[in-house]
């Protein structure tokens, strides 16, 4: 394995890209979804949240597929098909006449999707690792970001002057110019002698060594809690600013506000985490997401909205410590199993996501005329983390200690 290479620019602009196209997906529809509702004959805005989580759940059923593959066949050939699968789902989600179909096209994209975001993550171990490895994934993120700030406004735009089926339009063609971009200046990097068979036994040989590092199982499961907090935003965030505070044409403003905060925080992990190091740092971000979240519950418990101004100033917040959470949890969970790093992204982010799904759904179904169930998400789940969190520090200084001890 080639392990810190110099980066360069552009590559750190191709592996954004290539995990950009899932937050396009989920983050363009949002200004759209009463409208797609009426056209799928759904008008429960609630269901319309599952226009969100549902592709979330393809992402994380994908995963377990393409990440296997890309261990035994390389890399690049399932970008390739999981752009084929996108864009035969987007098809399917244009033509949906029922809300059933619509959401199965989602899940399918997820599907397809799952592809250029496991391989990414999978082409970045291949090339780097340690704390060098995270201050690649923040560059990464905080280009990636980018489109969470673009997309609802995008989205907004062409509602405005075509309908919402040229979202999913423009969403194909996107996805066709950085599949031919990848495709001219991406080289394979899984070396033919690192490839593994592949066979039914992969998914119980992976399970099997996931198993011996609870670091990476531990961190996982934080991730699957942080990211399950998260979607619920995503999916409900257009409930709470265009039903709960009738900020519709505000609504794209503030989703990519917002979102510029994470990308503004995850611009700075990339600094910070060469100082720090990436579990201080990621401990530090999750102890603050959690108290703020919990002051947030009990200043609003069993009241109504508070004013705008100041449920967004608890948001920045929020979305500002997750910029330090995402890839530096992401980065410590994959460090341990750098040599299976194909099956290895693909097992752990099915597991965080299979854990999200439910989570986000669960919560999302409350958000009805308040925020506050967002808010308890958030501090519940941060707090479950938090303690996961201290029993890996354990864990991890005691396996530091018999290494002392070996050598």
């Amino acid at each position: 394995m080639q392990e810190n290479q110099p980066v360069k620019f552009e590559f750190i602009a191709l592996m954004a890209s290539l995990m950009s196209i899932v937050a396009l997906a989920i983050d363009a529809i949002l200004p759209a979804m009463t409208s797609i509702g009426i056209s799928v004959n759904n008008l429960d805005s609630n269901n319309n949240q599952l226009l969100i989580t549902m592709i979330f759940l393809g992402l994380g059923t994908g995963q377990l597929l393409f990440g296997p593959l890309s261990d035994s066949l390389g890399r690049k050939p399932m970008v390739y098909i999981g752009f084929g699968i996108f864009t035969i789902a987007s098809i399917i989600c244009v033509l949906s006449p029922t809300l059933e179909w619509m959401v199965f096209g989602r899940i399918l994209q997820g599907i397809g999707l799952a592809a250029p975001r496991t391989i990414a993550i999978a082409i970045i171990r291949d090339l780097y690792k340690g704390d060098y490895m995270a201050k690649i994934m923040s560059f990464i993120t905080s280009f990636f970001i980018l489109v969470p700030v673009i997309a609802p406004i995008m989205g907004k735009f062409i509602l405005n002057f075509y309908h919402w089926k040229g979202i999913f339009y423009v969403q194909v063609l996107i996805a066709f110019l950085v599949c031919v971009w990848f495709w001219k200046r991406q080289p394979e990097t899984l070396k033919p002698e690192h490839k593994i068979k592949f066979n039914k036994h992969l998914f119980i040989d992976g399970f099997k060594e996931l198993l011996k590092h609870k670091v990476t199982l531990g961190f996982t499961i934080i991730s699957g809690f942080i990211s399950g907090a998260f979607i619920v935003y995503l999916s409900a965030s257009q409930i709470i600013f265009e039903n709960q505070y009738n900020l519709i044409d505000e609504f794209p403003y503030i989703f990519a506000g917002l979102a510029t905060g994470v990308g503004v925080a995850t611009f700075l992990n990339g600094t910070m985490v060469m100082r720090l190091g990436m579990w201080r740092l990621s401990f530090i971000a999750l102890v603050i997401f959690s108290v703020n979240a919990l002051l947030y519950v009990l200043l609003f418990w069993n009241s109504a909205n508070p004013p705008v101004i100041v449920l967004l100033a608890f948001m920045a917040i929020q979305f500002f410590t997750i910029g330090f959470i995402f890839g530096n949890i992401r980065a410590i969970a994959m460090e341990p199993i750098g040599h299976i790093a194909g099956i290895g992204a693909a097992i752990t982010g099915f597991v965080s996501t299979i854990m999200a799904v439910p989570i986000a759904n669960f919560i999302g179904s409350f958000i009805n005329a308040t925020a506050l169930p967002l808010f308890i998400g958030f501090s519940v789940f941060g707090t479950f983390s938090i303690l996961i969190f201290l029993r890996m520090q354990v864990i991890k200084n005691k396996e530091m200690q018999v290494i002392r001890v070996i050598e």
